[in-house]
């Protein structure tokens, strides 16, 4: 499988998916107004990824500000690497990184791991 990249530029993230290595990584900012031009791609490469089971995947938001859209977003990846971990026995950890200091990056972080089923780290850099 070939890997996935999305340069990042202005509102847009850079989005990193190495299916060799199953570091899977989201950064920069994202705040486009239509999130589907980004994400759509991204989850349909994801989700041709996940089709084989018992794959370790760690899965990187490195982000300084994202917008509504985008979490909602988020939260679908989430949700889809929970269901991974459970139903087909991915090793599955995702890396919450916040500027030390930022409340509110923190505050997302916190927010999304409540209800992973994953290991799930907020990691101040």
């Amino acid at each position: 499988m070939k890997n996935f990249y999305i340069s990042g530029e202005e509102e847009r993230p850079t989005i990193d998916f190495n299916a060799e290595t199953g570091i899977l990584e989201i950064s920069d900012s994202s705040y486009p107004e239509y999130t589907n031009d980004i994400y759509n791609p991204a989850m349909d490469w994801l989700e041709e990824y996940l089709k084989e089971s018992e794959r370790k995947i760690t899965f990187n938001f490195r982000l300084d500000y994202f917008n509504t859209s985008t979490s909602f977003r988020f939260q679908q990846i989430i949700n889809r690497l929970n269901e991974y971990h459970l139903n087909q026995a991915g090793d599955v950890t995702i890396n919450w990184y916040y500027e030390e200091g930022d409340i509110d990056m923190f505050e997302n972080g916190e927010d999304y791991s409540k209800d992973c089923k994953v290991g799930f780290y907020l990691l101040s850099y």
